[in-house]
């Protein structure tokens, strides 16, 4: 082999080899575009696929009113207008007032209702549930027909049981969305026990 052979075949090598770095570093971009784009389609998805059972309703007037009421139609209000001051999130032992909750949904809160009656070990589950968890408000509801109803802004789930696994699906779905996910859900009103 001539020495002008050999040159030629460490040009070729040296061109192939930096056509194999251009084609590895195109792999290091568009792989993780790819990969991202699929992530984000399946998140998309998931965020848009309504837990079975929830009933969408819609959109809710969002004014500020103290003298906001609410027609008692057994189920918590899935937004309106409501109360200027919002509802502390946690656990509540008693009722607590239905335009402040609205509020807290407004910042992104679920508010889950149960009837009163239901059994001493389902209240205590919910709270469980909601123990030390943030953006979400436990609280009795007396005239529910269901045991337990998980409402956010503009959507609602009635359930017959503290147990079905909808609830949490709900919860991790809607929770910190609604009109102003992020605002505060603590420094509003009322104690929560938790």
């Amino acid at each position: 082999m001539t020495s002008e052979d050999k040159k030629l075949s460490r040009k070729k090598a040296r061109q192939h080899q930096l056509a194999m770095e251009k084609r590895k570093r195109r792999l290091l971009i568009i792989v993780p575009i790819i990969f991202g784009i699929i992530a984000l389609g399946a998140f998309a998805f998931y965020r848009l696929r309504p837990v079975e059972g929830t009933i969408e309703f819609e959109a809710q007037d969002r004014g500020h009113d103290v003298g906001a009421t609410f027609a008692s139609a057994g189920l918590p209000p899935v937004g309106g207008d409501h109360n200027p001051r919002f509802q502390n999130c946690g656990i509540y032992a008693e009722t607590v007032d239905t335009g402040s909750a609205v509020h807290s949904m407004e910042h992104g809160a679920v508010w889950i209702a149960y009837h009163p009656d239901i059994p001493a070990e389902d209240v205590s589950a919910l709270q469980e549930m909601v123990r030390g968890e943030s953006y979400l408000l436990l609280s009795p509801y007396p005239e529910l027909h269901s045991d337990v109803v998980a409402t956010a802004w503009g959507v609602q789930l009635e359930l017959d049981s503290v147990s079905d696994d909808r609830l949490e699906e709900f919860i991790a779905r809607y929770r910190s969305g609604g009109p102003e996910p992020g605002a505060p859900c603590t420094g509003g009103l009322g104690t929560p026990l938790q």
